[in-house]
């Protein structure tokens, strides 16, 4: 759907613009609704950022052109209330009909670039917020909060803070850490806590950091951030984290990026070339299939390609909430898919979330 600009008395009567959240209403009980891809933004964090004058340091908007700066810098203040207020939140979900969110930091929020210190401080502010939340509506969200990658130690300790102290089932990461790749050897203790803890990590990406082909038109988000979960997970793979760490549960967002799409390129580059296969004891695409994706690929054909590829068990139903490149009507979307069975619905919906972040899933439903 192109977007159109909607006459400003209507804006004013508070019809819904296509696009932003919340979406088509869907009473909730029909399906037992999680949603694994949504965000809270913590002021307190960007404050100490700012005072601490770092906030220079995120790059993810380093190359777009100025059209794209200035209707993102629009979209980010049209959001406000929605990342801030849990009231509008709530709202929106039972307009929504989602059930329970699993609510993790803004993207940007999770401050690699900062000093290890300031990055250890923002990280417990982050996760002291979306606790907060969570203790005030156990019923309605689950946290995801996030460790400080750039100082591995902090970010071991502040894992075990935030599972045995604040109740959190996972955490959010980045697709790299200010350009150092995931496989690098001093990121493994984080990823060998969070098996021994059983903790979920969600990937979400920053932007791709290589983005300087990607200036008009958006395509730093519109191509950047699945190309940054791409080249992610193929270290992931190659780079034998999978392999060390078989008992990872990890959730990458927007479908996965582009490897799942295009998967046998990884199969055939291992069985042809020695350098490939320097970390890898099974096929790549075995470790592929042991990952799980969000719905957030907006086409049918692509929904129903990763359930049949790999598994109605490894697919969560994921907003982006409450962002523009958002989906607004998740319930719908999974609904819409023709190919799926009711089963492999329930899974998305909520069925597989419940297993993976450890949430009592209603027995009706």
């Amino acid at each position: 759907m192109l977007f159109t600009c909607l006459p400003p008395d209507a804006v004013k009567a508070g019809a819904p613009i296509p696009g932003r959240f919340p979406g088509p209403a869907h009473a909730r009980g029909k399906w037992f609704s999680v949603d694994i891809h949504c965000h809270v933004r913590t002021p307190a964090a960007a404050e100490s950022v700012r005072a601490a004058g770092d906030a220079a340091g995120q790059r993810r908007h380093e190359f777009a052109s100025a059209e794209s700066r200035r209707i993102a810098e629009e979209m980010q203040q049209r959001v406000q209330t929605q990342l801030h207020s849990v009231d509008k939140r709530l709202a929106d979900m039972d307009v929504m009909g989602i059930d329970v969110q699993a609510i993790s930091p803004a993207p940007d929020q999770t401050y690699y670039w900062t000093e290890p210190d300031l990055g250890l401080a923002t990280a417990r502010q982050v996760n002291d917020n979306i606790a907060r939340i969570v203790g005030n509506h156990p019923d309605r969200f689950v946290g995801l909060g996030t460790v400080p990658f750039q100082a591995p130690e902090l970010a071991v300790a502040e894992l075990d803070r935030l599972h045995k102290s604040l109740g959190m089932r996972g955490i959010e990461i980045a697709g790299s850490v200010q350009g150092e790749d995931l496989s690098a050897a001093r990121f493994r203790p984080i990823f060998a806590k969070c098996e021994e803890l059983g903790l979920l990590i969600f990937m979400h990406p920053t932007g791709f950091t290589e983005a300087s082909r990607m200036g008009p038109w958006h395509l730093g988000n519109l191509i950047g951030n699945p190309l940054e979960s791409t080249v992610a997970v193929h270290h992931l793979i190659f780079g034998g984290v999978l392999d060390a760490y078989p008992g990872l549960k990890i959730v990458v967002a927007h479908g996965g990026g582009y490897l799942p799409a295009y998967s046998g390129r990884i199969d055939h580059g291992a069985a042809a070339r020695p350098d490939c296969c320097e970390h890898l004891k099974e096929d790549p695409t075995t470790y592929l299939k042991r990952l799980h994706f969000d719905t957030m690929v907006f086409t049918h054909h692509q929904l129903e390609y990763l359930v049949q590829q790999y598994g109605p068990d490894h697919v969560l139903m994921g907003t982006d909430y409450p962002y523009d490149m958002g989906e607004t009507d998740p319930i719908g979307f999974v609904e819409g898919a023709r190919a799926l069975s009711d089963d492999e619905r329930r899974l998305i919906f909520g069925g597989n979330a419940a297993r993976l972040l450890g949430i009592e899933r209603p027995a009706a439903r």
